[in-house]
């Protein structure tokens, strides 16, 4: 559970964002699996029963912050529908919105290397797109990875 009581209205919006990103689907994934990558996404350093309140508000945080990024940039807006894309972004502003208050400076080495995980974790998303020249297929893989991750960090913000 998280640190601060966040409102039935930003785990609203979460799955409304998460419903947003499947609407964004254009193309099958099947049709992708060529390019199918993983990112090495920080597991086990996230779903930790270990991960304290505050850090998994960070971990989230991060996430959302670095999601927004990703798909608030000029290559993103011409891969997928204008109006959806705007609506997902306006959601995942939203729900950094509803987390900033909750959002107490974590000191410590776990905190920072979780958020540095999460950072390098993206970063390899973005070299993935540029080495992938920004193709549907590209842009595809990373839709459905980050609804992968999306949805399971509904689990600790619904505990």
């Amino acid at each position: 559970s998280l640190g601060c009581d966040l409102s039935q209205n930003h785990v609203h919006v979460s799955r409304k964002n998460l419903v947003l990103l499947h609407q964004m689907r254009r193309l099958s994934p099947s049709f992708c699996l060529k390019d199918r990558k993983d990112f090495g996404f920080p597991q086990e350093m996230v779903e930790g029963s270990q991960l304290q309140k505050t850090q998994a508000i960070s971990v989230l945080h991060e996430m959302l912050q670095q999601t927004f990024l990703l798909f608030h940039t000029e290559r993103s807006s011409a891969a997928w529908d204008s109006t959806l894309l705007d609506k997902l972004c306006s959601g995942l502003h939203q729900q950094l919105e509803d987390l900033d208050p909750c959002l107490v400076q974590v000191m410590g080495e776990q905190a920072s290397s979780l958020g540095m995980a999460v950072k390098r974790y993206f970063e390899r998303i973005h070299l993935f797109l540029k080495e992938k020249k920004y193709s549907d297929c590209a842009w595809e893989i990373v839709r459905v990875e980050i609804m992968r991750r999306l949805s399971l960090s509904m689990n600790f913000q619904e505990r």
